[in-house]
């Protein structure tokens, strides 16, 4: 929950990851199940934690998309169900915005215009933001992304799900040098991102390898994040150059890792992330996110409505 004044007054997260597991990803039908269960009793438990009830909010606000679409419609119809019975603006909020914008909950504000390194289990992208709601995007993942780079090699390795946070403990482990994996699309101009040949170079790499043991897991771990965060730095800093923006936000599950932290602070360029709490998903940024549309006087139309794909650049 988000106050104007206070800032996050509350919030929970229930996670799902102990659910998919052991499937290596998430399972859409299992997931929005679990949703049916668990998000009212959880929406329940953080008003009653922040000392409130439901009819003295000034709005709700929910992840309209992009997503899977039965877990999204279990959130929208839920959101729009609540705002209708206490008379209260329902607010669809953009998942990958949400992640944008949940820089602005840190005690160091950046300052518009700035460029923004969304990154995550299921986006990789450069987006300009020039304002509130202005967003253009400068490149993309043309395949996989980031994280689904890590999961599947952590799937590939015998680690555990998510893959990233799995990838960077073993990584600590890991011998230098010992593999070298590519930094795909460095080589050419423009801002777009590939990860779905260094899928290919872990399986070439586990299988040229005689003992897949922990130390080979751990140098194979530490390549692929040294190429996953090299890529990920030389795509910024040709951003920025092109773009003359010298204001960079990380954003995203991804923008959590240690490495990825470091090596953008080496950028000629002001560097701003979210706190790790904020970075994967979470009800606080959709409420920060709820919160700004709100006050502009954005709400959404009385019906539910997703959108699994669902472009930045397009938001009112």
């Amino acid at each position: 929950m988000y106050d104007t004044s206070l800032g996050i007054i509350s919030q929970n997260i229930y996670s799902q990851v102990d659910l998919h597991s052991k499937y290596g990803g998430v399972v859409p039908e299992l997931a929005s199940r679990d949703h049916i269960r668990k998000t009212l009793p959880l929406i329940n438990q953080t008003i009653a934690e922040a000392d409130l009830s439901l009819d003295q909010l000034d709005g709700i606000a929910y992840t309209a998309g992009p997503g899977l679409t039965p877990a999204l419609l279990v959130g929208a119809t839920l959101a729009r169900a609540l705002a209708w019975s206490v008379n209260v603006p329902a607010i669809a909020v953009h998942h990958m915005e949400a992640h944008l914008l949940a820089t602005l909950l840190s005690p160091s504000k950046p300052q518009l215009p700035f460029i923004a390194l969304l990154v995550s289990g299921g986006h990789t992208m450069l987006v300009k933001a020039t304002d509130f709601g202005k967003y253009e995007i400068l490149g993309e993942s043309l395949d996989d992304a980031a994280g689904e780079a890590f999961d599947k090699t952590a799937k590939l390795l015998g680690l555990g799900y998510p893959g990233g946070p799995e990838i960077a403990r073993m990584a600590q482990h890991g011998t230098p040098d010992v593999f070298t994996f590519p930094r795909p699309m460095t080589d050419r101009p423009g801002l777009d991102f590939s990860f779905s040949g260094l899928k290919t170079a872990v399986q070439t790499a586990v299988k040229a390898s005689s003992e897949l043991d922990n130390q080979t897991r751990a140098d194979i771990a530490l390549a692929l994040e040294e190429a996953i965060v090299s890529t990920l730095y030389i795509k910024c800093r040709r951003a920025i150059e092109e773009q003359n923006i010298s204001r960079l936000v990380l954003a995203g599950g991804v923008a959590a890792n240690q490495r990825l932290r470091k090596r953008t602070k080496l950028l000629d360029a002001d560097v701003h992330y979210p706190p790790i709490s904020l970075c994967t998903d979470n009800g606080a940024m959709i409420a920060y996110a709820g919160h700004e549309r709100l006050r502009r006087g954005m709400s959404a139309d009385l019906v539910v409505n997703c959108q699994a794909r669902w472009s930045i650049e397009s938001i009112e």
